[in-house]
């Protein structure tokens, strides 16, 4: 049992991410001893100069890639870890099904190597970063984690397959302390402005894509589908504040620390909102009007996906405290601040 977080090291994969960076800072915040692996192929090194700007603590820093096994090797021979926290892996969903050799090479590959560097060392103790993507389209909503595991694209089929990786691991061994968090539509940023989502080229998701144009590097949003099964016909989520989230691994983390064995949990407000109601908040926060138009359903796009984070609440202590609106403002700051992301000029 570890008590006292200012002796506990911890490696965090693609920890200049998004979300990774957010975590890193809480983290850190909270006292633990943080080491970042990251390949930057969708992150930049500057996210962690911002969180040591924030917190006056240097974040020691390891470019590479978790299939370089010589450099994994290396790394778990100079630290001795406590833990890991593994964000590292693609996670475009449209992408995974253009790509779909390049997303289970990198994503369950990377997770392999990562398994087999652990194991090596030692270590026994891992939170891993999964998705929703993984229920596919849902029987039923909300969403409890017995929900059925049917991914629809390549994306969601390796967070599947790491995930009954990972219950196989913990199977074979009871020192194995292995918590899996289900993440639900992150979005926001830090309060400070300072760091946030940076998405390469055109964004995936919906709230990023609304801050480019409210910051006029987009003309318009396309709205996927008018015509589903929600309030207003547009296409209902669970939006969750970045920072809840990165919170929500500070208590997975103290739970791993202290209790072995193998548990899975859903991050998630529990509320669902459309993009149009989306828009409207975002329209509100920015005083900017978002232009949008009406465009086609995707393939494998759902009506409504929210999930039941009472598992969460009661395994962990953690619920997601931030509404929409401050999610919007939050993101709307970080945007305006760095209107071309970690590129701008660093003001």
């Amino acid at each position: 049992m570890i008590k006292e977080s200012q002796s506990v090291k911890v490696l965090v994969t693609g920890g200049a991410g998004y979300i990774g960076s957010h975590t890193v800072l809480e983290l850190v915040t909270a006292g633990f001893g943080v080491v970042v692996v990251d390949n930057l192929s969708n992150a930049s090194e500057q996210s962690l100069q911002r969180v040591t700007e924030l917190t006056g603590k240097p974040i020691p820093f390891v470019n590479a890639d978790l299939r370089d096994r010589s450099a994994m090797a290396t790394l778990f021979q100079t630290h001795r870890f406590d833990a890991v926290i593994h964000f590292a892996g693609l996670k475009a969903v449209g992408e995974s099904v253009s790509k779909p050799v390049a997303y289970w090479d990198n994503n369950v590959g990377g997770t392999l190597v990562l398994l087999q560097s652990m194991e090596q060392a030692g270590v026994r103790r891992i939170v891993f970063s999964s998705s929703a993507t993984v229920y596919g389209d849902p029987q039923r909503v909300p969403l409890d984690e017995a929900a059925a595991i049917q991914p629809t694209n390549p994306y969601g089929r390796t967070k599947a397959c790491i995930e009954s990786i990972l219950t196989d691991l913990a199977t074979s061994g009871p020192s194995w302390a292995i918590g899996t968090l289900r993440y639900f539509n992150p979005v926001g940023a830090h309060p400070s402005g300072q760091i946030g989502e940076d998405p390469r080229g055109l964004p995936n998701n919906l709230m990023p894509f609304i801050a480019q144009v409210a910051v006029g590097r987009r003309e318009r949003l396309s709205v996927f589908g008018d015509d589903w099964d929600t309030r207003d016909g547009t296409g209902l989520r669970d939006y969750i504040h970045v920072v809840d989230l990165a919170l929500g691994h500070v208590d997975s983390l103290r739970r791993i620390l202290n209790h072995p064995g193998h548990w899975t949990v859903n991050l998630g407000t529990g509320t669902g909102y459309t993009v149009l109601e989306v828009i409207r908040a975002f329209e509100r926060a920015s005083g900017r009007s978002i232009p949008f138009e009406i465009v086609n359903r995707r393939p494998g796009d759902i009506a409504s996906c929210y999930a039941d984070p009472a598992n969460a609440r009661a395994l962990l202590g953690w619920r997601a405290e931030r509404p929409l609106e401050q999610m919007c403002e939050d993101h709307w700051r970080w945007q305006s601040n760095n209107p071309n992301g970690f590129s701008s000029t660093h003001g």
